[in-house]
């Protein structure tokens, strides 16, 4: 477990940003001209967050081009590609800090908004960029708003639920993850035979998924822990798989740990009075007859019904 944790932070540190990082968030903030930010909120997530006595600063981001090791599997085993899953969790990692020190150069208190990529090229097989990137934001009321170890604090969520988080007495500590790279093992021969045409649970692939999925929320939750976090808020678990063998699959848990807001009442959480909403943009044009040629219901529902 110790190889699935966040390394120690240092706030001074810019190791990996490149100068041209340092100098896009440097004229960002030039005192002797108007702070400009750039930002990926929509238009509502900036009002709600404004409300929230948030104000952005600026786009950051970190990222890393990352080569994935190379591990065998026995062709009959469940077991975890320990190799891999090092090697995606490291990779995030990296990307995460990087935008966390880009957000640190602004003077941050956080960033809001936080996704997570993974991008192969094809002129890099056993390679792969991740990208971290969110809106970094201060705070205009007093308070501790970053992470234990000094971290600016990450969410993954966006400014609507942000702002619902606040309002109930909550604050966002840390994006929280979990990796598990795992190998599901083939039926023999005469396994296949043996269940071809009955109806059977398949226990051997039913335990590898299970297990798999236990060890990226396990390793997720360890990572709130750290943190001293109340709980985690907003979790999904992603399977993926990144062009290695179709038996092998990562599961990715990922979600925003929380805790409660200094001087918040110890209870539950506040309750939240809901708000009455109208939408006033047009709704979308239907279309009354379908164009000539154009395939009709009936048509699209034997073509999905259909054996190819």
């Amino acid at each position: 477990m110790s190889d699935f944790h966040r390394s120690p932070y240092n706030p001074n540190s810019h190791e990996g940003l490149p100068p041209q990082a340092r100098q896009r968030l440097a004229r960002a903030q030039d005192p002797a001209g108007r702070p400009l930010f750039s930002s990926d909120l929509s238009v509502n997530e900036f009002v709600l967050l404004h409300e929230a006595g948030f104000e952005p600063l600026g786009l950051v981001m970190g990222t890393s081009m990352y080569q994935i090791g190379y591990q065998r599997a026995n062709w009959n085993d469940n077991m975890e590609m320990t190799t891999l899953t090092q090697a995606m969790y490291h990779a995030r990692e990296l990307a995460m800090t990087r935008m966390e020190e880009e957000a640190d150069i602004l003077g941050a208190d956080g960033v809001a908004g936080v996704r997570l990529e993974v991008i192969r090229n094809a002129w890099g097989q056993s390679m792969a960029e991740f990208m971290a990137i969110g809106t970094a934001v201060k705070s205009t009321r007093p308070g501790q708003w970053k992470a234990p170890d000094g971290r600016p604090f990450t969410s993954d969520l966006n400014g609507q639920n942000l702002w619902t988080l606040l309002r109930s007495g909550h604050r966002p500590v840390a994006l929280v993850m979990g990796t598990c790279v795992y190998h599901i093992a083939h039926r023999t021969v005469g396994q296949w035979f043996k269940q071809a045409l009955l109806n059977v649970e398949m226990t051997n692939f039913t335990q590898a998924l299970y297990d798999a999925r236990e060890l990226a929320l396990e390793r997720m939750q360890s990572e709130a822990q750290d943190v001293k976090a109340k709980g985690v808020v907003g979790v999904e678990i992603e399977e993926r798989t990144y062009g290695w063998d179709s038996h092998v699959i990562e599961y990715f848990a990922i979600g925003t740990a929380i805790a409660a807001l200094d001087g918040a009442p110890s209870d539950e959480s506040q309750p939240i009075e809901p708000t009455f909403t109208l939408s006033l943009n047009d709704p979308p044009r239907k279309i009354v007859a379908p164009k000539p040629n154009a395939p009709g219901r009936a048509g699209a529902g034997a073509d999905s019904g259909g054996v190819e």
